[in-house]
């Protein structure tokens, strides 16, 4: 999206972007600027995201939005525990299973090697790598935040229904011009944001969103993909038809 585009929206109007634009433009940004997003705008995207699709259409995602003192008051509150030194909340998931294998375990290690390579900190800077964790608890500067919520009754099927919801809301940020980072991390400060929530009794917290209009004079590395025949699998239709003879 070029600049002319990025100043029509701060005018709001709507940006269509080319499908495949928006799903290669994606990333997890972390570095916002403070530039307000409208309101109509997050309404717009999340009116559209709700046709994201769902098994027997239970659309399981409970999500609650945050800006101006809301949101402030969010930061205040994690960055105090921060601050604090305060442990963790319990998790009630699991992020990772406890040993990934192979070659979960090398793309995993690569990501990390290239975010934080990318800052100049190495491996066994366990201090600075922390410290450039702390950013989730301020959004990355964002001036927006979604928290995304399941109800604990559900199972892994619905689970997959809200990662189908969440991508959805992430394309259709960026087809208004906007970037956005998930972030499970906020799953470890759940307590901190039920204080601010209030959420419905029954419901985990699955991870927050940071939104907004992207820092681009913090620079970034793209981490890359898999290729192709690492994670897709043709089944010709030759193949089947020798089976069928």
């Amino acid at each position: 999206m070029n600049v002319t585009e990025l100043e029509t929206l701060s005018k709001g109007e709507v940006a269509i972007v080319d499908v495949y634009e928006a799903v290669t433009s994606r990333r997890a940004v972390r570095g916002f600027t403070d530039q307000p997003v409208p309101m109509e705008v997050l309404e717009r995207v999340l009116s559209a995201a709700a046709w994201a699709p769902s098994g027997s259409n239970l659309q399981p995602w409970h999500a609650y939005v945050l800006t101006g003192g809301p949101l402030a008051e969010l930061k205040k509150r994690a960055g105090e525990r921060l601050a604090a030194a305060d442990p963790w909340d319990e998790r009630e998931y699991e992020m990772y299973p406890s040993a990934l294998k192979p070659p979960y375990r090398e793309r995993r290690s690569a990501f990390g090697a290239q975010r934080y390579g990318a800052l100049g900190i190495s491996r066994e800077d366990w201090e600075a790598r922390q410290r450039t964790a702390a950013g989730n608890w301020d959004c990355f500067g964002a001036p927006a935040a979604l928290f995304c919520y399941i109800d604990r009754d559900m199972g892994p099927p619905q689970w997959a229904d809200v990662g189908m919801y969440l991508q959805t809301v992430m394309l259709l940020l960026r087809a208004e011009g906007l970037h956005s980072c998930p972030q499970m991390a906020w799953s470890m400060y759940r307590k901190t944001v039920a204080e601010v929530l209030s959420p419905s009794d029954g419901l985990i917290l699955f991870c927050g969103m940071s939104i907004g209009f992207e820092d681009v004079t913090g620079g970034y590395v793209r981490t890359g993909r898999a290729p192709l025949e690492e994670t897709v699998t043709f089944v010709e239709g030759s193949i089947l038809q020798s089976h069928a003879a």
